[in-house]
């Protein structure tokens, strides 16, 4: 049968020879692969390797040197590296969301909460205030805050609590892809399972797709359907999660999962 691709069966997302330099030092080295819908990727290595960098020019925050970022939007592939400043933010207020290791970069700290979360919504042309609540009601239940607390100011929320916030606040608008930088970095054990809970049921239930920047190879394993650990700002292996971190082929690899994950 012939006819016209499904267009949700196409990559959500395509990074074709990526790199970003400093001067002489490297942040990034002609990086590719794809993102699909509902898939979750985890960029995993050592502080230093690369990681931020990447996320940052897939994210528009850095201009790559040289490379592509093809994103399937709502009005097909466009390169995310060569789009104007306008489009670059419609897209990062609609299409996708960030969320940022220090959760005090990624919110308003001097408003509510219900505040961050409708932010959005009216960046998008939304001016009802009960629906505007009514949904930053819903999200809160969602990321597993008591709704109760919609007028609190982020500041007196637990750093987990603060976590789940920017995360209700950029999903809003039911985005297509989450960037996520360290997410569970500094957060106790026990806080750190609870968000990747939350993380998790989200995926599911939007059909989210993620790119996962994380050290934690034990977070990874728990979110990432396929990973790439990167070292010197080049990808050395990638594959799925579990080959990865049961059966490392690199050197560095089987050095980086030995440290983290064996006694």
């Amino acid at each position: 049968m012939t006819g016209m691709p499904d267009k949700t069966n196409l990559p959500l997302l395509k990074v074709q020879n990526l790199s970003k330099f400093f001067g002489k030092h490297i942040g990034c080295h002609d990086i590719n692969f794809e993102l699909s819908p509902g898939e979750v990727i985890g960029i995993v290595g050592e502080s230093g390797s690369g990681k931020s960098t990447l996320l940052n020019c897939i994210a528009g925050k850095t201009n790559p040197t040289n490379g592509a970022v093809y994103f399937n939007s709502s009005d097909g592939y466009i390169d995310l590296c060569m789009s104007d400043e306008a489009l670059l933010r419609k897209i990062a207020r609609t299409q996708t969301g960030f969320v940022t290791q220090n959760s005090r970069d990624g919110l308003r700290m001097g408003i509510s909460a219900g505040g961050n979360i409708g932010e959005r919504l009216m960046a998008n042309g939304m001016r009802n205030y009960g629906q505007i609540r009514k949904i930053a009601l819903e999200w809160l239940e969602t990321v597993e805050i008591d709704p109760a607390r919609i007028d609190d100011l982020p500041e007196t929320f637990s750093g987990g609590m603060q976590q789940r916030l920017q995360i209700a606040a950029n999903l809003v608008t039911e985005p297509k892809i989450m960037l996520m930088d360290e997410p569970t970095s500094g957060l106790d054990v026990s806080v750190q399972a609870r968000l990747i809970d939350v993380l998790r049921k989200l995926v599911s239930r939007l059909n989210l797709s993620m790119v996962l920047v994380t050290h934690d190879l034990a977070v990874a394993r728990l979110m990432c359907h396929r990973l790439y650990v990167m070292k010197n700002g080049k990808i050395i292996e990638s594959g799925l999660s579990d080959q990865i971190l049961d059966d490392p082929r690199k050197p560095y690899t089987q050095l980086l999962v030995s440290s983290v994950l064996k006694p």
